[in-house]
């Protein structure tokens, strides 16, 4: 379960973010400059609310009331960014490797780095470099990287903004079979409205940091 109950002060307007979420996917849309962006990096931790409290999984990350605010390596939460973020001097698997949690982290989950390439049907690549291979196949180093961190809720910044139309049709499929897989709830940040009906449970609109509910269906029942 995720819940984000919080405001920020941003130079032009005030975000003001209200958002529960038990599994599936939430999706963001709106136009540049909204605010979706924001809410992500709140939740993970790069940006610090103005007031209110995050929860992931009955755990309280950040709290302005209990003064509380649990570092970004300790919130348990994969980010997928909207560029991917690979670094170009490792391989696929160093790359994915830079995920995986600390020895001593509590996990529910025990991954090994084949497995996870392997499900994202990219093992083949481990040995290659980021320059060497396409931009559908970065997509899918940076999600396994992601998903090597054991995550108990998974951000994604436009990850499929940049693909061409049938690699990203591919992918939202990947995207739909993880996150009934996993069980964990994913934030999908997207500009593409028929991308957010596709793979939103729920759907929330913004628009200078106002949000409005448009679609509210959990596709489990």
């Amino acid at each position: 379960m995720f819940k984000a109950n919080f405001k920020k002060n941003l130079p032009t307007f005030e975000l003001d973010v209200d958002i529960s979420l038990d599994h599936g996917i939430l999706a963001l849309v709106g136009h540049s400059g909204a605010g979706k962006t924001t809410i992500l990096q709140c939740v993970v931790g790069l940006q610090t609310p103005s007031w209110g409290e995050i929860i992931i999984r009955d755990k309280t990350v950040f709290s302005s009331e209990l003064d509380t605010n649990i570092p970004i390596r300790n919130r348990r939460i994969g980010y997928l960014f909207q560029d991917y973020a690979l670094f170009p001097h490792m391989t696929v698997e160093k790359n994915v490797m830079y995920g995986k949690p600390k020895k001593g982290s509590a996990s529910d989950k025990v991954l090994t780095v084949l497995a996870v390439l392997e499900m994202l049907k990219i093992g083949h690549l481990r040995n290659r470099y980021p320059h060497q291979i396409s931009g559908g196949e970065k997509q899918r180093v940076a999600l396994a990287r992601a998903l090597m961190t054991e995550p108990e809720l998974l951000l994604l910044d436009e990850p499929l903004s940049a693909l061409d139309h049938e690699t990203r049709g591919t992918l939202q499929q990947e995207l739909l079979k993880i996150q009934a897989q996993w069980q964990i709830p994913f934030i999908l940040v997207t500009h593409d409205a028929q991308e957010a009906e596709m793979l939103g449970d729920q759907i929330i609109k913004l628009d200078h940091g106002k949000q409005e509910v448009v679609k509210k269906l959990n596709k489990a029942q």
